[in-house]
């Protein structure tokens, strides 16, 4: 488990745990942030991830196609932030003292439902209908539709900034929560993030963490073929957050960083990033090969061998 992150201590600021956050409002919540990364946290988050990637699988079929790799390479980041970081109450998605979770990239939307249903927000019969006509999950993310969906993504580049807009307004409103944002590394090449992203930091939103997918590939080919944005660490330090990178397919290393965010999290503050390399169709070896991974056309006759590899993968790694 390998975490690196930015050390710069210019904008100090008191710790303010999620255990805080949930005495303050008087409600258990369901964050962790405990400092410490257990095997037992590990054990948890990684079953969880099992099971989205497993629901990402079965919603996939439905259509016969889809942002299924997306899902898969970023089940390890929803698993962590839904299991172990966000405080909400799934009975009431609308809990005006729940933490936000804005998902920028309204085509990762099978992955979220997925994290929603192991959350207990949407039930897992529901994700059967993804896609389909009448369905509260549509393939592209949609607030007005969905339980526990924060913002209609999909318009790439605009999440960084409405999670800025919230998070302030959530800090004149005198509010604990804290607000999270899925974004891609495709949307790194909107100048909006950047806007975003110095907006934060003007206004020491220390109660905003973002966290990118760097998984290196986006609609019109490899990320750095179609606009370079390394070195991307050292631009989001130069911007004034608290940055980390690690291996965003290692729980571990996950849970380790957004403990480091938590214990950042502060009214007024760094804002913080975790970026996030991940691998489009992780888990599943005969989709982490494949050429064309955007958006993917999957046979009929491969849907299960895709469940056998996930499974054999799982149970190979917790008997290791």
């Amino acid at each position: 488990m390998t975490v690196t992150h930015e050390t710069n201590t210019e904008h100090a600021m008191p710790t303010h745990t999620v255990q805080d956050r949930a005495a303050a409002v008087g409600a258990p919540g369901n964050g962790a942030a405990r400092g410490r990364v257990t095997q037992e946290r590990i054990a948890k988050a990684s079953a969880a991830a099992y099971r989205i990637r497993h629901h990402a699988l079965n919603m996939g079929e439905v259509q016969g196609q889809g942002y299924v790799g997306q899902a898969l390479g970023a089940a390890d980041m929803f698993a962590t932030v839904y299991g172990d970081q966000l405080n909400f109450r799934a009975e009431d998605p609308h809990w005006e003292a729940r933490d936000r979770f804005l998902l920028s990239t309204g085509h990762y939307a099978i992955g979220h439902y997925a994290a929603l249903a192991e959350a207990g927000i949407v039930p897992v019969e529901e994700l059967e209908t993804y896609g389909s006509d009448d369905s509260r999950l549509p393939m592209s993310g949609m607030s007005t539709y969905t339980p526990g969906m924060e913002i209609s993504g999909g318009s790439l580049g605009h999440g960084l900034t409405i999670a800025v807009g919230m998070a302030l307004g959530l800090r004149y409103q005198g509010s604990n929560a804290r607000v999270f944002n899925f974004l891609s590394d495709g949307e790194l090449d909107e100048g909006s993030t950047w806007e975003a992203a110095m907006g934060a930091h003007h206004h020491q939103l220390g109660n905003l963490t973002a966290m990118v997918d760097i998984n290196a590939l986006q609609a019109d080919g490899k990320t750095d073929t179609v606009l370079r944005t390394e070195p991307v660490t050292e631009k989001w330090e130069s911007f004034g957050w608290y940055t980390q990178r690690v291996d965003g397919n290692d729980v571990g290393a996950l849970l380790a960083a957004f403990d480091n965010a938590a214990a950042q999290a502060a009214a007024v503050g760094r804002p913080s990033v975790i970026l996030c390399d991940t691998k489009v169709g992780r888990g599943v070896p005969l989709l982490e090969n494949r050429e064309k991974a955007h958006f993917m056309r999957i046979e009929e006759h491969e849907w299960q061998t895709c469940r056998e590899q996930l499974t054999a993968g799982y149970e190979g790694k917790a008997s290791a």
